[in-house]
């Protein structure tokens, strides 16, 4: 006897309710006090009057869906996507692109003080890039939905692990958010249709790959159908069979691997796919050229770059100081960054693969001092590091953040209890209509 599917859970509404919104989660939504308590609700922005209904009740707060807008914010636009609200790549799409940054500057600064009690001396201009056609790395999900008779591929619906229906998405890069309906018809007509749950994307500054990930193996005749798409979009095809370190050519070996570039073009960052890399190309570039004004390596300094990856940071401040040690977790990406070092000739950088989350004091790479330091820690932050940074006795630390929490906490560490000053920190549009804050912070001795 076949085991039981399990029914899709439907949420239970409350009936309609009328509250004003008085600001904006962290995951971009609006946030009401109804009875004393605090409400959620999706499609809101601060300053509007709205009818809403809750759809899940908890302890300490509730969550709700917007079903009228009485009184609209001047910040709020018609989104462009026709999937917003039901596709989880996007949630701010119905805020004016203006009001998006107000709001991630304003989180930014609330999250230092909130959270590390400080806030810095000045505030840098936002940097911002693309809004759309931005995302060059992406993981999209693909599922068979029985119901439609059909397969799905894109980003995985709001709070819901099931695939949005969705025939394009304006937020990838171009050469990919057009290619959605191919991509359901290509892995729609595979013997192996339910055995490919997931396509990850990589684009580089000249081409881009695709790789499909595939529970079974794929059928010589299969293989060809991927290889005649490949021809056709002008996309490579990789194939990823189990972990990361099964993912392969579709044909012959790897060869060349994609490429971007920073400095003005003078480094060129050499990826695998599926490795890590900032997202929003255009803000990266924008980003690695603040950072260098920011460190102002000098021709006799040493400069250490913590949590260094592929080198994104570390060639150009290397081009700049008298030495570069790089040091990062893992240890293919330190290889990669090796490699990035001497295919762009240079040759006054080491890099170390170490873990950044101990006690790294009897690492060879921590016994010497370093005039400056850049670090771009994951979400988790680096308190670790930062609870040892008096070791090293920098005159300027500047921190890249993706998680503002955590840059508040560990910017709290540096200043009341390592003897750094908060001089400058600003946001960075690294995920333009998501509620994604991203941002860099400057401290001195």
């Amino acid at each position: 006897m076949p085991p039981k599917r399990k029914r899709r859970r439907t949420k239970r509404e409350s009936s309609p309710e009328r509250s004003r919104i008085e600001s904006l989660s962290h995951d971009g939504r609006g946030i009401a006090r109804v009875d004393g308590k605090t409400v959620f609700v999706e499609g809101a922005l601060p300053g509007e009057d709205v009818i809403f209904v809750r759809y899940r009740r908890r302890g300490s707060f509730d969550e709700g869906r917007m079903t009228q807008c009485l009184e609209a914010s001047p910040d709020r636009v018609d989104p462009r996507c026709p999937s917003f609200g039901i596709c989880g790549g996007c949630s701010l799409q119905h805020m004016a692109h203006e009001a998006q940054i107000r709001v991630k500057e304003q989180a930014m600064l609330e999250n230092l003080k909130h959270f590390g009690r400080v806030e810095p001396e000045e505030i840098l201009p936002p940097l911002t890039g693309p809004v759309w056609g931005y995302r060059r790395s992406a993981r999209l999900g693909v599922r068979y939905v029985r119901k439609k008779g059909m397969v799905l591929v894109g980003f995985r619906e709001r709070n819901s692990s099931f695939i949005a229906d969705m025939e394009h998405c304006d937020i990838l890069d171009s050469s990919v958010g057009g290619l959605l309906m191919e991509l359901r018809a290509l892995v729609g007509g595979m013997n192996a249709f339910m055995a490919v749950p997931q396509i990850e994307v990589s684009v580089g500054d000249e081409a881009g790959a695709l790789i499909f990930r595939h529970l079974q193996p794929l059928e010589p005749e299969e293989e060809e159908m991927l290889g005649a798409f490949s021809e056709k979009c002008g996309l490579k095809v990789y194939l990823q069979s189990g972990g990361p370190d099964t993912v392969r050519p579709l044909c012959g070996e790897w060869g060349e691997t994609l490429v971007y570039r920073v400095d003005h073009g003078r480094c060129g960052i050499f990826f695998r796919p599926g490795d890590f890399i900032q997202v929003n190309g255009g803000l990266n570039r924008q980003m690695v050229l603040q950072a260098m004004r920011m460190l102002d390596p000098g021709p006799g300094e040493h400069v250490l770059d913590l949590f260094c990856g592929l080198g994104n940071f570390s060639l150009p401040a290397a081009r700049r100081a008298k030495t570069l040690t790089g040091v990062e977790g893992s240890a293919s990406m330190v290889d990669r960054a090796l490699k990035n070092a001497w295919v762009n000739g240079v040759d006054n950088a080491v890099f170390y693969t170490s873990d950044l989350n101990a006690d790294f004091q009897s690492a060879s790479w921590s016994d010497r001092r370093y005039h400056k330091i850049l670090l771009d820690p994951p979400r988790s932050g680096a308190l670790e590091i930062v609870r040892q940074m008096s070791v090293f006795r920098a005159a300027r630390i500047v921190y890249v953040s993706c998680n503002p929490a955590t840059l508040a906490r560990d910017a709290g560490e540096l200043v009341h209890n390592g003897g750094y000053r908060f001089t400058y920190a600003g946001i960075m549009d690294m995920f333009p209509h998501t509620a994604h804050v991203e941002a860099m912070a400057v401290f001195d001795r």
